[in-house]
């Protein structure tokens, strides 16, 4: 049976990182997820009121931090959808393996570029616009919809859940989550220290 479910990103959070890699393997193993990738920008969850949203902003503008980045990842989700996994899984890895800046367009076109896609191709259509829009689209969305303040968050139907997964690698832990999520019952459930 299926499971429809939608998953929050930014690539600047290494949670976001884990749960997200966690789905990518679990589809490649032959999971039957129905799963939409939704992009969030913590960027602007700190934006004052008054200011400007950080999609009405200039590229490389104060409190831009991991737009760049989204707008690829949402350019690539739309344009390129079968390669979009690849890229998803080197961006997170650039920003959080190799501690690049991903709000460095050379270095985009690289994580671009070995997935295996146009780098220019996918800046152009960042550049024409429509990703912006997006960005704005679904961040407000998930805002209004579910009361989303952070990544990762998963979404099943009417409920939502910001998840904090401590390990890569889990794609077995996907389905008890998702179990979580339809139990609300409970509210809260938070360590009070890592066992590490």
């Amino acid at each position: 049976m299926s499971v429809s479910f939608a998953i929050t990103f930014d690539y600047l959070c290494p949670f976001a990182r884990n749960l997200n890699e966690s789905v990518l393997e679990g589809l490649a193993e032959g999971a039957t997820w129905d799963v939409a990738f939704r992009p969030f920008s913590l960027s602007q969850t700190k934006v004052e009121d008054g200011q400007p949203d950080v999609w009405e902003r200039p590229a490389g503008s104060d409190g831009t931090r991991g737009v760049p980045a989204l707008l690829w990842g949402i350019a690539v989700h739309q344009q390129w959808p079968d390669i979009f996994p690849a890229f998803h899984q080197s961006l997170f890895g650039a920003r959080h393996d190799q501690g690049r800046d991903i709000g460095d367009n050379s270095v985009l076109s690289e994580v671009a570029h070995a997935a295996g896609l146009d780098a220019p191709a996918v800046a152009d259509v960042v550049a024409g616009g429509g990703p912006g829009r997006t960005l704005r689209e679904e961040h407000q969305d998930l805002v209004a919809g579910w009361d989303v303040f952070g990544v990762p968050t998963l979404i099943v139907g009417d409920e939502a859940v910001f998840v904090r997964s401590m390990e890569r690698h889990r794609p077995d832990e996907i389905a008890r989550l998702l179990d979580l999520v339809s139990w609300t019952n409970l509210n809260e459930f938070k360590r009070t220290r890592i066992p590490r």
